[in-house]
């Protein structure tokens, strides 16, 4: 599928995708501390950054206790990512302790960059649900002011046959729901 925006966006933006086929390569400590720098940098309500990564290289101790969060579908293709990592997010403001209702958009905008980053260097990063977020929170060791949110498999483009068939057919960039259907103006509209 060749993606086509209606409107001049940024190349990099546009094909960006998410895929499953992984080449089992590993990651330097710099490709990968490159990707966490650009999601450093995202915007966040108050500056409160409230993003942190857990994050595991194959073959460790570490990686076995994520890749044991994910559910079976998940750990099908997964299994060939360099790195899995856990997004978290703190739920209160370091200045005043209070709730922040903007955790989850702070955090997202911080995988994005991640995800922004991964693309213009070539690399997979692909965001998932589809794990036990309980039992992440707790093996994690992850506070009570902080939540789980997801996890991401980074690694190198493998190729698309070595994945099981039922993902082959998936295996490609997908379209986007229509500006009409996402963008309202003046109030929301079923």
């Amino acid at each position: 599928m060749s993606r086509q925006s209606n409107y001049p966006i940024q190349p990099l933006i546009l094909n960006r995708w998410s895929p499953r086929a992984l080449s089992g390569e590993s990651l330097t400590e710099n490709e990968l501390m490159s990707l966490f720098e650009a999601a450093r940098w995202a915007p966040s309500s108050y500056n409160n950054q409230p993003w942190r990564f857990i994050y595991a290289h194959c073959e460790t101790d570490a990686w076995d206790s994520l890749f044991g969060l994910l559910g079976e579908f998940n750990q099908g293709w997964t299994h060939k990512a360099a790195v899995l990592v856990v997004v978290v997010a703190k739920t209160t403001f370091d200045y005043n302790g209070k709730s922040s209702i903007t955790h989850a958009l702070d955090t997202g905008a911080a995988w994005e960059n991640l995800a922004l980053e991964a693309a213009a260097r070539g690399l997979v990063a692909h965001g998932m649900e589809g794990f036990d977020y309980a039992a992440a929170k707790e093996r994690l060791g992850v506070p009570d002011d902080h939540v789980v949110l997801a996890m991401i498999a980074i690694g190198k483009p493998g190729r698309k046959e070595d994945l099981p068939a039922d993902l082959q057919e998936r295996e490609e960039p997908s379209d986007r729901r229509p500006l009409s259907e996402i963008v309202m103006e003046g109030r929301f509209r079923a």
